[in-house]
């Protein structure tokens, strides 16, 4: 099994890329994990209690039980992945079965500034996109599929987001092993990524005959 990991600020693309990968190998060759489903459960703490918490800082994410996950895909054995619900900030009753495939795409923003996770990770990929394009996304993708308002959106990127991004992300570039200006806008970028691909899956199955 391959595993690429594809990081990035928010709205720099990095589904955009991973669904990319996906459509031109196939969705039976490829399986794509969002980082985001493994934001750590905190149901001890009240509403109010959860709209406090810094998400932008890798601390937010429960990155041991992604590793727990990845492991048991290495093995052979399906798992159950979380989902999250961001309205109420936290994980929903219900699960999604991941199979397993001869390729594993993570997305996240912290996917490349966990040491642990950087090395279950094959390719390393940092999606590098202009600021002002990445917060005109955020804006625009918390008010619409998270149900956020513009005040809370603008608030939490000036407070949590932009200095996070600055602390933690951006110095995650230099782990990367391709780094893909502009994102899904991209082609040649996601085409040099998908042959890369390509080109290990036969190397790794080459070496299995």
């Amino acid at each position: 099994m391959l595993v690429i990991g594809i990081a990035g600020g928010t709205g720099s693309g990095k589904t955009t890329v991973a669904r990319s990968i996906m459509d031109r190998l196939g969705p039976a060759q490829v399986t794509l994990i969002s980082q985001d489903n493994y934001y750590a459960n905190r149901d001890g703490l009240t509403l109010e209690q959860r709209e406090r918490i810094n998400y932008d800082h890798p601390n937010a994410f429960e990155n041991e039980l992604l590793l727990a996950h990845l492991q048991e895909l290495r093995a052979g054995r399906s798992v159950e992945i979380p989902v999250y619900d961001f309205s109420r900030h936290l994980r929903a009753g219900h699960t999604i079965r991941i199979e397993v495939k001869p390729v594993v795409v993570i997305e996240g923003i912290h996917v490349l500034t966990d040491a642990a996770l950087r090395q279950a990770l094959d390719v390393k990929v940092f999606v590098d996109t202009d600021p002002d394009i990445r917060i005109l996304r955020r804006v625009a993708r918390d008010i619409e599929e998270r149900g956020r308002t513009f005040h809370s959106v603008f608030e939490q990127y000036v407070t949590t987001v932009k200095p996070m991004h600055d602390a933690f992300i951006e110095p995650s570039k230099k782990y990367a092993d391709i780094i893909i200006p502009e994102g899904g806008q991209n082609e040649i970028g996601i085409c040099m990524l998908t042959s890369l691909t390509e080109r290990l899956l036969d190397d790794r199955a080459a070496q299995l005959t």
